[in-house]
C-alpha cells in the first residue's frame, strides 16, 4: 500500500482543512463540495484525511461494517447475535465519474431471486462507504441521476435498491466529499445544497509559499515513507484532537442566542429551506467542539456562515457563490447578544494546550477568512497550462465602426429545441434517446450484465417451456435464456453551438443588447438540460472560436457580456468555422448529436468576397449535406424586412425563429423538433 501524502505537510489551504476536519468530528455536518482550479492539491488533502480518522470497529465477515454496539436489525448479512467484533481502519472510497448505477448502489441477482427466491447481493461503493469517506472526484461531470441516488443516501443515512418488487435495503452513513472545476461546470443549485460545506481553492501567488509546496513536494516523491515519518508527531497529535473533539461535541451547548443569530444569518441571505440553518448550527457546535469550548460563540456561528452559506447563495448558472461579509457581520451584530462567561472548568484536549493545538486554525479551530486561498504539493505535479479559451480581441480589419460590449437584456424562459429523431448520447434533458432511465417502451435480450429487467416480457419468454423443463411447484423454472432487457426512453444531452453575428449590421445598441438577451437565455436553458455549449463570432474578416465547446455555460456567459461588435458580416466564415468545430466534436464525442443555432439577420458582406451571401448559403448547404441539427434565431427588426435569415434556415435545412418567438411565453407557434436535412429530403421525394 502507498504511503499517503500527510495531511498535516499539506502548505496553507486553512478553509479547507478546517472544513474536512469539522466533518470529521460531526459527520452530521453533510460532507464538503471543494471548488478550485486544477493542481491545488484537492485530492491531496482529501485523501490525506483518512489517516487521520481512528479506525472503526465492524462485526467481524460482515459486508456492510455494521457497527458491533448497534448492528442494522434489517443488514442483508444479518442477523449479527453474538457476532465476534474487529476492528479495521476508516476507509476512503471513490466513486468514478464513469461508474455504473450497479457499482454505486449494488447489484441484485434477478434471475436468482425470480427462480429462488433469493436475495442474492452484491453490495456496491455506498456500502464499502459505509462509516468511512466517500470522495467524487469532478462530482460536476458525474451524471445526473447518479448525483440524485448518491444524495439520497447521503441524507437519510441509507442505500435502498429495488428491482420489479425485489427491494434490499442497508445503512449507507458516511463522510461526502466532492471536488470540482469550476470551469468544467456548475452543480444544479438544487445539487449544492445537498453538501453542508463548501470551500474555494486557489493556488497561492506568494512565491514563498510556492517554493515551500515545491520543497515538499520533491521531498515526498524521492521518500514518501520518510517524509511521512517527518510528520508522524504532527499526524497523531491532530488524530488526538479529533477523537477529543468527537467526545466533547454531545456537551457542547448551543444557546437560544447564537440559535437566534444563525436563523436570522440565513433569513438575511435569503437562502431556500431550513437545511441551512440546520448546517449552520451543526457546523458552530462543531467549531466549538474543536476549540475545546462547551459554549458555541457569536465567532463560529460566523465561521460556520462563511462554510455553509456561500454556495446557497447561487440561484442561477451565472451567479459566483460568495457571501457579503460585511452584511454577515451587520446581521450577527444586531441579533447578538453579551459575550458568554468563559467556561470555569473547560475540558482538557482539543483546547488550548490540549492534543494537537498545532493544527490548522490555531488553538482556536477558525482560520483568518481575509487571506487568499493556498495551494499544497500537488500544485507542483499538476501544473499545466490553462486550457481556457482567450478573451475576446478585436477581430482584424474589424474598422473604425467597432462598438464596446452592451449589457444584454434580462433572459427570458426560452421555448425548447431539440434535434430530431432518437440519440443515444449522454443523458440530459433535450432531446429524445435510448436512455438507462426513462419510460419502457419495449424489451430486449441484454447485452452482457443485465441491466432493468422486463418483467413481463421474462415471464412470457419462460412460460412456454415450463413442461418441458419439469416444473412441479409454484415457483417459475427461468434460465439465463429467457431474461429479457427493458428498453427505455428518456432524453438527451446535446452539443449547442452558438455562431453569433457580431458585425455592424448588429450594433445597434438596443438590437445587440436583445440579442445578448437572447443567447443568454438559451445558455440558461442549455445549462438546465445539461448540455454542452461552444459559442463562435463573427465580424471584420473572419470567425473566431470564442469559447470550445465545454459544459460551463459560465464561460459561455463571460465571453458573450465581453462582445464587442462592429464591422463587416462574414458570414460564410461563421458557417465554416462552426462546421470545423462540429467536425472535430463528432470525432470526440460520436454519440453526442449537435444543434447549431446561427443568430444573425442574414446579411453577408466581406471584403474582396464576391458575392458574399451567395458564399454563405453555400457553406450552409454543407451542413444540411452532414445533417446538422440547426436553428436561426433571425434578429432583422424594422418595417422594411429582407428575410434573408428565412433564406439561410432553408438552406440549412434548419428552422427561423424571430426573437419574439423564442419566448416559451410567446403566442406565435413554435414547432419544438429542428427540421433535419433528412426529413427534408423525404418530403421532396
Amino acid at each position: 500500500m502507498s504511503t499517503r501524502y500527510p495531511f498535516t505537510a499539506v502548505v496553507g489551504m486553512d478553509d479547507l482543512r478546517l472544513a474536512l476536519l469539522l466533518n470529521a468530528v460531526s459527520p452530521a455536518v453533510g460532507g464538503v463540495l471543494v471548488r478550485g482550479e486544477k493542481g491545488t492539491a484537492k485530492s491531496t488533502a482529501v485523501r490525506a484525511l483518512a489517516d487521520l480518522l481512528p479506525p472503526v470497529p465492524v462485526v467481524a465477515g460482515c459486508r456492510f461494517a455494521c457497527d458491533p454496539a448497534a448492528p442494522d436489525p434489517r443488514c442483508p448479512d444479518g442477523p449479527h447475535t453474538d457476532s465476534p467484533a474487529q476492528h479495521r481502519p476508516t476507509r476512503m472510497v471513490e466513486l468514478p465519474v464513469g461508474a455504473s448505477e450497479d457499482r454505486l448502489v449494488g447489484a441484485l441477482d434477478i434471475e436468482r431471486a425470480l427462480a429462488e427466491g433469493v436475495k442474492a447481493f452484491e453490495p456496491g461503493l455506498l456500502a464499502d462507504a459505509h462509516r468511512g469517506i466517500l470522495y467524487v472526484d469532478e462530482v460536476n461531470l458525474l451524471h445526473d441521476h447518479l448525483i440524485d441516488l448518491l444524495l439520497d443516501a447521503a441524507a437519510m443515512g441509507a442505500s435502498y435498491v429495488e428491482r420489479e418488487g425485489v427491494s434490499v435495503r442497508h445503512d449507507a452513513r458516511f463522510l461526502l466529499v466532492g471536488t470540482m472545476n469550476p470551469e468544467e461546470g456548475e452543480l444544479r443549485p438544487q445539487l449544492l445544497d445537498r453538501f453542508g460545506l463548501t470551500v474555494e481553492v486557489a493556488a497561492s501567488r506568494d512565491p514563498d509559499r510556492r517554493v515551500e509546496v515545491v520543497r515538499r513536494r520533491l521531498a515526498y516523491d524521492e521518500n514518501p515513507a520518510g517524509f511521512a515519518a517527518r510528520w508522524a508527531d504532527e499526524e497523531a497529535a491532530l488524530r488526538d484532537r479529533i477523537v477529543a473533539a468527537r467526545e466533547l461535541l454531545p456537551r457542547v451547548v448551543l444557546g437560544d442566542g447564537v440559535l437566534r443569530q444563525i436563523a436570522a444569518t440565513c433569513a438575511a441571505f435569503e437562502v431556500d429551506g431550513m437545511r441551512a440553518d440546520i448546517v449552520m448550527a451543526r457546523t458552530a457546535t462543531a467549531l466549538a467542539a474543536w476549540a475545546g469550548r462547551r459554549e458555541v460563540t457569536p465567532d463560529d456561528v460566523r465561521q460556520a456562515a462563511l462554510l455553509a452559506l456561500p454556495h446557497r447563495r447561487r440561484r442561477n448558472p451565472f451567479d459566483a457563490p460568495g457571501l457579503d461579509e460585511d452584511k454577515l457581520d451587520r446581521t450577527l451584530e444586531e441579533f447578538g447578544e453579551d459575550e458568554p462567561e468563559p467556561d470555569p472548568d473547560p475540558d482538557p484536549g482539543p483546547g488550548d494546550g490540549g492534543p494537537g493545538g498545532g493544527g490548522p486554525g490555531g488553538g482556536g479551530g477558525v482560520p483568518p477568512q481575509g487571506q487568499g486561498p493556498d495551494t499544497s504539493p500537488e500544485s507542483a505535479e499538476h501544473s499545466e497550462p490553462s486550457e481556457e479559451a482567450p478573451r475576446p480581441t478585436p477581430a482584424p480589419g474589424a474598422g473604425s465602426g467597432e462598438q464596446q460590449p452592451v449589457r444584454a437584456s434580462e433572459p427570458f424562459r426560452a421555448k425548447m429545441l431539440s434535434v430530431p429523431g432518437l440519440g443515444e448520447g449522454a443523458s440530459g434533458r433535450r432531446s429524445r434517446a435510448r436512455t438507462e432511465h426513462g419510460r419502457t417502451t419495449g424489451a430486449r435480450r441484454p447485452r452482457g450484465a443485465l441491466g432493468k429487467l422486463h418483467l413481463a416480457a421474462t415471464v412470457q419468454a419462460a412460460a412456454p417451456h415450463q413442461r418441458v423443463r419439469g416444473r412441479s411447484g409454484p415457483g417459475l423454472v427461468v434460465r439465463r435464456d429467457d431474461l429479457r432487457q427493458a428498453t427505455r426512453e428518456g432524453r438527451e444531452g446535446n452539443l449547442v453551438l452558438f455562431a453569433v453575428d457580431a458585425s455592424g449590421s448588429m450594433a445597434a445598441r438596443q438590437r445587440m443588447s436583445a440579442v445578448k438577451g437572447a443567447v443568454l437565455s438559451l445558455l440558461l436553458d442549455a445549462y438546465q438540460r445539461r448540455d454542452k455549449v461552444g459559442l463562435i463570432t463573427f465580424r471584420g474578416k473572419d470567425a473566431e472560436l470564442v469559447l470550445p465547446p465545454t459544459s460551463s455555460v459560465d464561460a459561455a456567459a463571460a465571453r458573450l457580456e465581453s462582445l464587442p461588435t462592429g464591422g463587416r458580416t462574414p458570414l460564410a466564415a461563421g458557417l465554416l468555422k462552426a462546421r470545423e468545430v462540429l467536425r472535430v466534436e463528432r470525432l470526440r464525442d460520436p454519440s453526442r448529436r449537435p444543434l447549431l443555432v446561427v443568430v444573425t439577420d442574414g446579411r453577408a458582406t466581406a471584403r474582396g468576397a464576391g458575392d458574399a451571401f451567395a458564399l454563405a448559403m453555400r457553406a450552409a448547404r454543407l451542413h444540411a449535406a452532414e445533417g446538422t441539427a440547426s436553428v436561426v434565431v433571425d434578429c432583422e427588426s424594422g418595417y422594411v424586412r429582407l428575410g434573408l435569415a428565412g433564406t439561410l434556415a432553408g438552406e440549412l435545412g434548419g428552422t427561423a425563429v424571430t426573437l419574439d418567438e423564442l419566448r416559451a411565453d410567446s403566442i406565435a407557434g413554435l414547432v419544438k423538433d429542428v427540421r433535419s436535412v433528412s426529413a427534408n429530403s423525404r418530403r421532396a421525394a
